[in-house]
């Protein structure tokens, strides 16, 4: 399972929202680092097509696409250097696919720390740059003399000069100008700008109301190169902390809809590449992950081996169609289910049926 990293400075409030995001009972405190330690946690990814499915269905059992997330030690200016908690932060961000980033717009006289999210982004960002550069500097004279060699290792050697220029003007590779081909090229130095990244700006429960506005300076600032939530981390969390209808009964009455949290994780969902095809019967209805572009038969796989090995063809019809008709029975009855083979492209929200024989 590929893992999303929350990374912030202290008391941003990423501790908070691991929590609530996958009910994780990380210890939370008004000073510094009471996050010393990585924690990982589990989270359910919400999906109303899944259970509309499973009521069509009359389905026993419903089960969900899930999604890992590590909440990662807390990062100060001087990390790059071994600073607070540096190495281990450095060494947490690493491991992980992807990064989310939770920049503080909070004002508490009680917690210690700025609220400005765009000086978070720039303290952030400007010690995964220290990082990277000291980490290409150390790998690119071992590469270029390799390559001299190796003529295939050209493309990671002048992809690891272009990065070192972006690295050295501060800008980190994620939001640099290196072509698609070039952060592939660049996936063996394992750069930690490299990864696709995430920002969420904690609000206050009184600056919900200008979201918007307060977010906007930061999505400036990032441009295309990640998306941009506003949650107010601290809301959220007590509203996960509650029962399903109790929740939905506040979220509302807050004008909040189904709440933040849903949306932060079907973005890191995204982020990371995964999409999602459904089965469905009386017995479950099931949300199955695959990655962006995969074909029939390595779908098929994601639910068992001897599916893609056996793989013959796909019964393949949209969630919402299938929905309108009422049943699976209908839709084959009527002619909607569409017959795929192996060179077939699973979409996001595609109901399958593999046909296979072993």
């Amino acid at each position: 399972m590929e893992r999303l990293g929350l990374v912030g400075l202290p008391n941003a409030g990423k501790s908070s929202l691991f929590n609530a995001m996958t009910g994780g009972s990380v210890p939370v405190a008004a000073h510094p680092f009471s996050t010393t330690e990585n924690h990982v946690g589990i989270a359910q990814v919400p999906d109303p097509r899944l259970r509309a499915l499973a009521e069509m269905s009359k389905s026993k059992k419903v089960v969900g696409a899930t999604l890992e997330f590590v909440d990662i030690a807390g990062l100060v200016a001087g990390s790059s250097t071994g600073e607070g908690m540096g190495n281990r932060f450095l060494g947490g961000i690493r491991e992980v696919d992807a990064i989310l980033m939770v920049l503080r717009a909070f004002a508490d006289d009680n917690v210690v720390g700025d609220h400005d999210p765009l000086d978070d982004l720039h303290t952030l960002e400007l010690e995964l740059v220290l990082a990277d550069a000291d980490s290409v500097e150390a790998q690119i004279t071992k590469r270029r003399k390799m390559a001299r060699n190796d003529p295939m290792l050209k493309g990671e050697v002048e992809a690891m000069e272009a990065a070192l220029e972006c690295l050295n003007a501060g800008v980190p590779v994620y939001r640099s100008s290196l072509t698609t081909d070039q952060r592939r090229d660049l996936r063996s130095t394992f750069l930690l700008t490299n990864k696709p990244v995430l920002a969420v700006v904690n609000l206050g429960e009184d600056q919900v109301a200008d979201a918007d506005e307060l977010t906007k300076p930061v999505a400036a600032e990032l441009g295309d190169a990640a998306e941009v939530l506003g949650v107010s981390v601290q809301l959220e969390a007590e509203a996960s902390s509650l029962d399903e209808a109790d929740r939905a009964e506040l979220l509302e009455g807050l004008g909040l809809g189904e709440g933040a949290l849903p949306r932060v994780i079907r973005a890191a969902y995204q982020l990371l590449g995964r999409r999602t095809f459904l089965t469905t019967g009386d017995k479950e209805s099931r949300a199955w992950t695959f990655r962006a572009g995969a074909k029939a038969p390595e779908c098929a796989g994601v639910i068992h081996s001897d599916l893609q090995r056996g793989f013959i063809r796909a019964e393949i019809i949209r969630w919402d169609e299938l929905l309108e008709l009422g049943s699976w029975q209908k839709a084959k009855e009527v002619g909607r289910l569409r017959v795929e083979g192996k060179d077939y492209e699973v979409a996001d929200g595609d109901v399958l049926e593999i046909r296979f024989n072993v």
